[in-house]
């Protein structure tokens, strides 16, 4: 039997896509609190997706949500990771959101260390497509999407990652939505 790599990329892309999130679930967390949740987005769902950012851009006149939003249409999977319960403290008294303690800490300020936790996260869960050679992007429009579709119900802080393997990846050299002449020239990489 012969088995062309281009026929199997999307079941290539899937495999990877489980073991990112295998690693976004085993990264390290602040005290051991286990408040990661991380989903695979696919088909039909990732169109959703973007076209929520292009609805989103059209609320928020934020053009770089359409690029991304024609940027994540060339993913094969779209791997989104968040914390629930973004705003609870850690109980540590660290200061690191501003506030002396976490009792002076206002209810609608996220503790620092859910930040801290999902971008661990994120950044174990980039590290294990690097080791699968999948091409991959952190992009905090798809997330901020994801988080308006609830794809992760009621987590906070979402990022999306989306994967290819394609013989360029598809989410560097990216075009502005902006004409040259408002961007200074430079295209918005």
């Amino acid at each position: 039997m012969v088995i062309n790599e281009r026929y199997i990329r999307n079941e290539t892309v899937l495999a990877a896509a489980r073991a990112v999130m295998a690693a976004a679930r085993t990264a390290p967390k602040a005290k051991g609190r286990d408040t990661v949740e991380a989903a695979v987005v696919t088909d039909d769902d990732i169109e959703r997706l973007a076209a929520t950012m292009v609805e989103m851009s059209g609320e928020s006149g934020m053009k770089f949500l359409l690029r991304d939003a024609d940027n994540i249409r060339h993913a094969e999977a779209v791997v989104v990771v968040g914390i629930r319960e973004a705003k609870s403290t850690c109980g540590l008294n660290c200061g690191y959101c501003g506030y002396e303690t976490c009792g002076e800490k206002p209810a609608a300020v996220p503790c620092v260390m859910n930040g801290v936790d999902v971008g661990i996260a994120i950044g174990s869960a980039c590290a294990a497509a690097t080791d699968m050679r999948v091409d991959t992007r952190v992009m905090f429009s798809a997330g901020w999407a994801a988080r308006r579709l609830r794809m992760l119900g009621d987590a906070d802080l979402v990022f999306a990652i989306p994967m290819s393997v394609s013989s360029k990846n598809p989410f560097f050299d990216r075009k502005s939505p902006l004409p040259a002449a408002t961007t200074g020239g430079r295209e918005g990489k």
